[in-house]
């Protein structure tokens, strides 16, 4: 039979947040894969853990994936962990994942920390509906795209960003969502962890004078609901009746049912519309 797949997750940077049953996870399973081996060894020193490791990670996912479902399909068990928080979260561990599902291996998560929901949770933000996005991409045009995305997002949004790009994704955030509520948190669980509820204008001034420091979490505000109908509608004002009709006739709607959808759009009766065009 084969082995189990085991995703660990492990401390964001207080040890005393390590759950019991990854401790015994660890300490059983026939291997760990983990993102650098350099930095789980002081972990697992820590917690006395000997099992051997192997280093799976972001230039070596594919190849190292498919070795590692050889040895799962072979009945060896493995355990996944990543840097710090959970693995397959804006994390290679997606990949094995997937082929181990492909490949009928079991898999199992232990739940423990994960910066995103532990930042969330901080915020003061609205908690009930929020995405992730990770690292925005690195590509400029990529990048642009991801954040036009983000223009009528209306839910929560939580992003991951590094020191030294901190103050360049502000701006761009500014640039394209415009004043929004937003809480930088850093060095989560940690002696100097830092909650910072404040605008994305505000961030931007805040930084021009203090260096950031650690890796950050960043939480903004979703659009709300009311501001999509405002900017539908200033939209809409914006074109004549003709040129509104014309936009749903393009995409082949009929003259009929186009009448009473930009009526709809203008909030007044068809008949208004209907008028209009005469």
């Amino acid at each position: 039979m084969a082995g189990t797949l085991y995703l660990c997750a492990t401390p964001i940077g207080n040890l005393n947040d390590m759950t019991a049953r990854v401790l015994t996870t660890l300490a059983e399973v026939d291997l760990i894969a983990a993102e650098d081996t350099r930095n789980s060894i002081k972990l697992l020193n820590h917690f006395e853990i000997k099992t051997p490791m192997t280093s799976y990670h972001e230039y070596n996912k594919i190849e190292k994936a498919d070795q590692l479902v050889a040895k799962l399909l072979e009945g060896k068990n493995i355990a996944l962990i990543t840097d710090a928080g959970t693995p397959a979260i804006s994390d290679p561990g997606e990949v094995l994942v997937a082929k181990c599902q492909e490949a009928g291996v079991p898999v199992t998560s232990l739940p423990g920390c994960c910066a995103c929901i532990t930042a969330l949770t901080l915020s003061g933000l609205p908690t009930r509906r929020f995405c992730f996005e990770g690292f925005l991409p690195a590509d400029k045009k990529e990048k642009k795209f991801v954040l036009e995305e983000l223009t009528d997002e209306t839910r929560t949004m939580i992003l991951y960003e590094a020191p030294h790009h901190l103050k360049r994704t502000l701006q761009e955030l500014f640039d394209t969502l415009g004043q929004r509520r937003i809480t930088l948190c850093r060095e989560l669980t940690k002696k100097f962890e830092t909650v910072f509820p404040t605008t994305l204008e505000d961030a931007i001034a805040y930084y021009e004078e203090n260096e950031p420091k650690g890796e950050y979490v960043l939480v903004i505000e979703g659009k709300s609901r009311e501001e999509i109908l405002q900017d539908a509608q200033a939209k809409w004002e914006s074109m004549s009746i003709e040129e509104h009709m014309a936009y749903y006739e393009e995409q082949g709607i009929d003259r009929k049912s186009a009448m009473k959808m930009v009526a709809n759009d203008r909030g007044v009766s068809k008949r208004d519309i209907y008028q209009a065009l005469l």
